[in-house]
């Protein structure tokens, strides 16, 4: 047989098991998830750096690294390592019992965020970032024994009862009854699709203002004018939307904010599930916008991805064993040695770094090129980023009208793998996003260089081709 007819009889045996494997997951998969967003269902068998590879060997450029859990690259050779030690040195442990790894990670955190915001605070770990913004409500109520909160619109927080009922989209709560306890949810300065048609440039943030005006009177039933004590205990941010579709606010439009809410005695609660541990070029988002939070909510790219943990930190006040003593809230596997010995070995990786400088660069770099693919395309209305954290807008030829089918289109067509860049197919994986779904959202490995971004900008170029030419 020679080395053709091999090649194809591989194929063709890989072919019928992918055939197969799809037909279970048919059936005995729950739908649930969000598997079934795509129309094209890939199976992948590996990952390494900032690409994935299918079971035929097919290569995937990755520009959302696991919706930024992976800021670090697949296979990152440093924190698998630091895994693989802990698994020979002490792989479980009951959450009820310390080890060195849970504190020395909880101390560089709060040691981090004391430097960086001069606040001093506490750290409280649990395993996802939906449940870490449910213990964040815990912390929330207990200091201010209210129930109500303020969340922007487009803003995402999770899909857990709790931090569905601040998650702007009714969609997250449709099929699981009345949330009583659900958010005041405020409109996101959110620019190019101002909700007041409104020009930044001129608005001097109206949006922020009508905000403000709810603390006018009792009749906007927000405030008791008597005693001005308001009925809300906090307002829950993301720095940049993430679901929404990575849009970045105004950089005063935070600390402008602040001011309204400590005057009414509002914490401010800021989710970098997302944005934490230099997505923006910053340790944490908020940290662009002048303003100190009273708690940061983090997971995802602490670990890499790796046996996932998240957290809080909130400060002394909200925290302290004298008002949230053992026992206020608690998960199996919050504290993992696994999970805390990866977090601990991120958090050294990012100290030796030079992400403060590299990110912001290669951000800008990024972007550069975004730009001029909008001069190209009408079709691109809007391209902006912070750091690693970038935005590309699809629309009709006008601009500005939400184009989803070109936008559905050109992330089928990147799952393809069939797009054609320097005579060697590859596929691109693209996140949607944003308040109509025409939105992508590129979190690419922050190690990405200059001439892989390059690659990724021409895969997504002949992807929109390819797209325009099926939608036209």
């Amino acid at each position: 047989m020679s080395q053709k007819q091999k090649t194809v009889k591989k194929a063709t045996k890989s072919a019928g098991r992918e055939e197969e494997l799809l037909k279970l997951e048919a059936k005995y998969c729950s739908w649930g998830d969000t598997v079934h967003y795509a129309d094209k269902l890939n199976i992948f068998d590996r990952a390494e750096g900032i690409y994935l590879y299918d079971r035929e060997g097919a290569e995937y450029l990755d520009l959302q690294m696991w919706y930024s859990a992976v800021n670090f690259g697949y296979k990152n050779r440093r924190l698998n390592e630091a895994l693989k030690r802990q698994i020979d040195k002490m792989p479980q442990l009951a959450c009820q019992y310390l080890h060195e790894e849970k504190i020395l990670l909880a101390t560089k955190i709060g040691q981090r965020v004391e430097m960086t915001f001069e606040a001093q605070g506490r750290v409280h770990f649990n395993v996802g970032g939906a449940q870490a913004v449910e213990d964040s409500l815990k912390v929330v109520r207990n200091h201010t024994h209210k129930n109500l909160v303020f969340a922007f619109m487009g803003g995402y927080h999770g899909r857990t009862l709790g931090a569905s009922a601040i998650t702007s989209s009714y969609r997250y709560r449709e099929k699981f009854g009345h949330f009583s306890d659900r958010a005041l949810f405020v409109p996101y300065p959110y620019c190019f699709r101002c909700m007041y048609e409104k020009k930044r440039e001129f608005c001097d943030l109206y949006c922020l203002r009508q905000f403000e005006k709810l603390f006018e009177t009792e009749y906007h039933a927000i405030l008791n004018k008597k005693n001005n004590e308001c009925e809300f205990g906090a307002f829950y941010v993301e720095s940049v939307q993430g679901t929404g579709g990575y849009v970045i606010p105004p950089a005063e439009y935070f600390s402008r904010l602040k001011e309204i809410l400590d005057r009414y005695k509002i914490l401010l609660i800021d989710d970098e599930i997302q944005m934490g541990f230099y997505r923006t070029g910053k340790l944490w988002g908020i940290e662009h916008f002048n303003v100190v939070p009273d708690v940061i909510v983090f997971g995802k790219a602490l670990t890499n991805g790796l046996n996932p943990i998240s957290g809080i930190w909130a400060k002394e006040k909200l925290i302290s064993p004298q008002v949230f003593p053992p026992g206020s809230t608690h998960s199996t596997f919050s504290a993992n040695p696994l999970g805390t010995a990866i977090g601990l070995e991120t958090m050294k990786l990012i100290e030796d770094s030079d992400f403060a400088v590299s990110v912001p660069r290669k951000g800008e770099y990024f972007l550069a090129q975004l730009r001029k693919l909008r001069k190209k395309y009408p079709q691109i209305g809007d391209v902006d980023g912070l750091g690693l954290a970038l935005r590309i807008e699809i629309c009709q030829k006008d601009g500005f009208t939400p184009n989803k089918e070109l936008t559905d289109a050109i992330a089928n067509i990147g799952l393809g793998a069939n797009l054609n860049v320097g005579g060697k197919k590859r596929g691109l994986i693209l996140d949607v996003g944003g308040y109509y779904k025409n939105v992508f959202t590129l979190a690419p490995s922050l190690s990405i260089e200059e001439e892989e971004i390059d690659l990724a900008v021409e895969l997504f170029e002949e992807a929109l081709k390819k797209g325009i030419a099926q939608t036209a």
